[in-house]
């Protein structure tokens, strides 16, 4: 949606700080030349040079870029399928090498005539070297980091040399995890020297219980030179600042860079400006009146509008530099304070509560490359289809490529993002501090002109890990160990990131730590964000899932096996069983395999063979699962958010997943999109009693019909009910209410089920059946 020019434009105020600034973000100047094609990698001299690594020495084989060490490898032909049977134990001396790439690009005159010309690295992984023609340039040390360098005096017409030196993070760390006083906790590692809380790559890599250890290199986002001359612009931030129906305001900061000052003509979409520019970085800032402003609305509530903004820069009547993209007018906000019951959490979109409903979200693969521009598209598609509008970018995996936050823009999906630290402690030196601010700093001022980023966190698990899970006592910290870290700790999470999101993004709001309450104890669901895992962890039954409703549901889950036409992708015929190595190997969770069988017997008894076992290892998680959800949201608005553990995987196997790698739906992605649809009706049994709840998350009054009818297994209607529904917006109100024994009047259980459908205006809207017993007792 283009800018309706004579709203937008109505009241322009203008003010232009001239301000001195340090940190860099995404060129939008100039032009871009790729550096992507032609190149070449080796196995270092520098590494183990293990066994397996000494018939590739000396040798160079093809590369792609963007790509990693473990898929240019396999590509060659020099490992077997990492996702096949047990390789990944028999592919762990990839991580003990050092590997370097290398390429040539040409250079033409005019080319080398432009005034500046850098070398930008959207993503290199983790530690590496950059040469220009023999020359140094950078020394890369965090993955999540967009690096540049000046490369324009080093550059020669005709070709050019381009290496990288890549250095295994195992190698570059180990000594320093040995040197340092006390042992740090590094995420879900399981090596006896971790670390993964030394370096600033995905704690995921490094091994997670639900995915594989591959620790990899390479260049794994796009490389290419940008040119540019009399001006560029840096960084185009965009928020709304107020907000009526009437009139929204949106402030739109820009930081333009010139090689020299003087009067420059500015373009904005149609209307034009001149403005003084001082040589060196300049800072814009503009508010802009918009009339009767159409509205940035998660899924489900109405569509998520966006606006065109097309900037162009002009110097002496040339073109200079040109920007394009989009914002939406929106406003959301979190409550997070004390009330009548504990302490709120929840999220308020353009002044309307919202119950959020949707999944965790991890990286799409181990090897981060692989994931296509079709497999962004496809899996935000499926995420609104399931009538989600909030996904969590859980802590340990990647601050998101682009297009996932282009995606959820565009469909309205909202976004709880999670800074990339998870379920560890990290190291009080100056240098590892001085990294995080610059990646803290790169990725707010991406990601921040986003409408669909709802929230910042600082970390996935920590506080609860450091107050619940005995670190102290396990790891044998002094009281002087204990106060060093968690004083590290405070540092970076409570003063450093805070500080850096109220100067960068101060209309955003941040919380430190996903939970804020720990399940242990049952005064604490009236607290704040919970990930419980008394469900799974816990061994405890899926009723209990109706009776430990916190106040935001951040994590909750069940695992299951994918499909057997997944399974046969990576597992041989002789491998299905759960007792098989791969099996045992494939299985990440401590309890995972066990627990999924234990759970599938209860619901639905012994299985017969392996595929059996798989087919009720999906449908039992499902049951789990609607359990939780129906719980949730009854319970509007005591809860106002449900977010299971997980919408994804990263490699095929088992885990808690609603889709596996392969993007194939289990029995859950239904179910979930059923249960999060915006008009539910909810069956359940309490104290003997048969209840109905409808739950609304409209804006509006619904109005309708519910048919009740009693099914015998021989699908005989034995009785019904027509209940009329007038349930208020965003409202939550029983219908329905009757004593088992009346309702059932004298019909067992097991020989019967409740359906339910619920009608507005003839359109069937939602549906559901109920069991009184467990799958495995009916007929029984």
């Amino acid at each position: 949606m283009q800018f309706q020019s004579n709203d937008l434009f109505k009241s322009l105020f203008l003010t232009i700080l001239f301000l001195s600034v340090t940190t860099s973000t995404f060129s939008q100047a100039g032009f871009q030349m790729d550096l992507t094609n032609n190149w070449e990698f080796q196995l270092a001299e520098s590494g183990t040079i293990g066994d397996e690594a000494k018939a590739l020495s000396e040798k160079w084989f093809p590369a792609t870029v963007p790509g990693v060490i473990h898929t240019d490898l396999l590509d060659n032909g020099l490992i077997e399928d990492p996702f096949w049977e047990t390789n990944e134990v028999k592919l762990q001396w990839i991580e003990l090498e050092n590997w370097n790439y290398r390429s040539s690009f040409q250079i033409s005159k005019d080319q080398l005539s432009n005034q500046h010309i850098e070398i930008v690295f959207e993503g290199l992984d983790t530690y590496a070297e950059v040469f220009i023609n023999g020359k140094k340039v950078l020394d890369a040390f965090n993955m999540f980091r967009t690096w540049r360098s000046d490369v324009k005096p080093l550059l020669k017409e005709g070709e050019n040399a381009l290496l990288i030196k890549f250095r295994s993070p195992v190698l570059e760390n180990s000594q320093k995890v040995l040197d340092y006083p006390a042992k740090l906790p590094s995420g879900n590692e399981t090596v006896e020297v971790q670390v993964g809380s030394f370096t600033r790559k995905a704690a995921y890599h490094f091994g997670w219980d639900w995915g594989p250890r591959f620790v990899g290199c390479g260049v794994w986002r796009p490389v290419y030179l940008e040119f540019w001359n009399e001006a560029r612009i840096k960084d185009v931030f965009c928020r709304t600042t107020e907000l009526t129906e009437e009139e929204a305001n949106v402030k739109i900061n820009l930081t333009i860079e010139t090689s020299e000052a003087g009067q420059y003509k500015m373009n904005f979409n149609d209307r034009s400006i001149t403005l003084p520019l001082n040589e060196g970085k300049n800072e814009l800032e503009y508010d802009y009146k918009i009339s009767n402003p159409k509205l940035w609305w998660p899924n489900g509530l109405g569509a998520p509008n966006l606006y065109n903004l097309d900037i162009e820069i002009f110097r002496n009547k040339s073109l200079a530099a040109r920007h394009s993209t989009h914002f939406g007018v929106r406003t959301v906000k979190l409550i997070n304070e004390p009330d009548e019951i504990g302490t709120s959490y929840y999220f308020v979109v353009n002044g309307h509560p919202v119950f959020m409903k949707g999944a965790n979200y991890i990286p799409q693969d181990i090897f981060l490359p692989e994931v296509t521009t079709d497999r962004y598209k496809k899996l935000i598609a499926d995420v609104k289809g399931a009538n989600m509008n909030m996904l969590r970018v859980w802590g340990g995996g990647i601050y998101e490529n682009d297009i996932f936050y282009d995606l959820c823009d565009k469909n309205g999906i909202l976004v709880w993002q999670d800074f990339m630290f998870a379920g560890s402690m990290y190291p009080d030196f100056e240098d590892f501090k001085s990294n995080v601010e610059a990646e803290v700093i790169d990725n707010v001022k991406r990601l921040r002109s986003h409408p669909c980023i709802a929230l910042w966190c600082g970390n996935n698990e920590i506080e609860a890990a450091w107050f619940n899970w005995g670190w102290q006592k396990t790891y044998g910290y002094s009281e002087a160990d204990s106060l060093k870290i968690w004083n590290t700790y405070l540092g970076i999470f409570r003063e450093m990131i805070p500080e850096y999101i109220e100067q960068l993004d101060p209309l955003r709001q941040y919380v430190s730590t996903s939970p804020l309450s720990n399940w242990g104890k049952s005064v604490n669901f009236n607290h704040s964000s919970m990930h419980y895992w008394g469900v799974w962890h816990g061994r405890e039954p899926f009723e209990n899932f109706k009776t430990n409703v916190g106040r935001f549901m951040a994590e909750y889950g069940f695992q299951s096996f994918p499909a057997m036409e997944t399974i046969r992708k990576f597992a041989a015929e002789s491998s299905y069983s759960l007792e098989s190595p791969t099996m045992a190997n494939r299985q990440k969770s401590y309890i995972g395999n066990g627990m999924i069988k234990n759970y599938t017997e209860d619901w639905y008894g012994k299985t017969a063979t392996f595929e059996e076992f798989v087919h009720y290892s999906q449908k039992v998680q499902a049951e789990g699962i609607k359990t939780a959800i129906k719980a949730h949201r009854m319970n509007k608005p005591h809860c106002m958010g449900t977010l299971f553990w997980q919408l994804n995987d990263c490699w095929p196997g088992p885990s808690w997943s609603c889709m596996d790698y392969y993007g194939t739906y289990k029995p859950l992605m239904d179910a979930a999109a059923n249960y999060y649809k915006p008009v539910a009706a909810f069956m359940d049994v309490n104290d003997d009693t048969f209840e109905i709840v409808v739950v609304s998350d409209k804006l509006e009054p619904t109005k309708g019909n519910i048919n009740l009818r009693l099914v015998s297994l021989e699908n005989e209607v034995l009785r019904q009910w027509n209940i009329a529904i007038d349930v208020p917006e965003n409202g939550v109100q029983k219908y329905f209410s009757m004593k088992i024994n009346e309702l059932l009047q004298g019909e067992k259980k097991e020989n019967l089920w409740a359906e339910l459908k619920v009608t507005v205006e003839n359109d069937l809207i939602f549906k559901d059946v109920y069991y009184f017993v467990r799958p495995k007792d009916l007929g029984k």
